[in-house]
């Protein structure tokens, strides 16, 4: 593999790992503690649906409490699994202008949108411990706190705030060149 930006896997110096899915080179390497209740919750997920079916077409007998715990362990994949994403940086963005850009415009482009991320999540990390704090209702099939969903919620939009401004503090310290490799190194579904 040719060497770009000082590192030897495609990325530019100093920026978070990046998997690029076009050129086969995955790695389970790139995973980290913080991804696991992410992957965890998906298996849960997996067995909860996998039970669901089974008893409502095999038993002909479904289990009342798999269709709300599956829906809110739907949500809690979706939160926890973007941690991950926004701590690789490969949240879906529209990067066409910026690699139309001059390079320097590029880099404004992409720091811009990352201030808008940022201040996104922080505001619905607010907005977040606001509503669990007002909410008293349980689910109802199982005996839990809705708040305890929240929460979870919550901490995990806290902690995609904690990463956007890690990748926006990169942002502004690379170059023009490097932000706009670090797009290249990017996975991308085209």
């Amino acid at each position: 593999m040719t060497q770009k930006g000082g590192t030897t896997d495609g990325r530019a110096s100093g920026a978070p790992v990046s998997i690029r899915f076009e050129d086969k080179e995955t790695s389970i390497a790139d995973i980290r503690w913080i991804d696991a209740p992410g992957i965890a919750v998906f298996w849960v997920l997996g067995v909860v649906v996998f039970l669901q079916f089974f008893t409502r077409y095999v038993l002909n007998d479904s289990l009342a409490w798999t269709e709300e715990a599956a829906r809110y362990l739907l949500i809690l994949v979706c939160f926890l699994g973007s941690i991950s994403v926004v701590r690789r940086g490969t949240h879906i963005m529209l990067e066409f202008f910026i690699r139309m850009a001059p390079p320097a415009l590029g880099k404004a482009m992409a720091v811009v949108a990352e201030l808008i991320t940022f201040g996104f999540f922080g505001a619905l990390t607010w907005i977040g411990i606001e509503l669990t704090q007002k909410t008293r209702q349980k689910m109802v099939t199982v005996p839990i706190p809705k708040a305890w969903i929240y929460m979870i919620c919550v901490v995990a939009l806290g902690l995609m705030t904690i990463y956007s401004a890690m990748w926006l503090w990169w942002k502004l310290r690379a170059s023009p060149g490097e932000v706009i490799e670090q797009l290249d190194a990017s996975p991308r579904t085209d």
